[in-house]
């Protein structure tokens, strides 16, 4: 499956969001991967996220294949759209 999301915190996808978000994805059994302007990563990998320079409001898929995918994509959504807070 993929979904589509932008990220909405101010500050973009520094440390602190990709590892939160490299965190949750590797909660899940499905193979996650994000793709950004034709680069296509592990979201499982905070230094792979990181690695994008992801910005305020830059648009971003998330690839995801494997058992757990429908509950992956809502989650990682979900976290997403509320600026990584846990």
């Amino acid at each position: 499956m993929e979904v589509q999301l932008k990220i909405k915190n101010k500050e973009g996808l520094h440390a602190r969001p990709a590892g939160v978000l490299a965190k949750k994805a590797a909660e899940f059994q499905s193979n996650i991967q994000i793709v950004v302007n034709g680069q296509i990563k592990s979201a499982k990998s905070i230094m792979a996220l990181m690695s994008l320079s992801l910005k305020h409001d830059q648009p971003f898929t998330l690839i995801i294949d494997g058992p757990d995918a429908q509950v992956a994509g809502d989650t990682l959504s979900e976290l997403v759209n509320n600026e990584f807070k846990v």
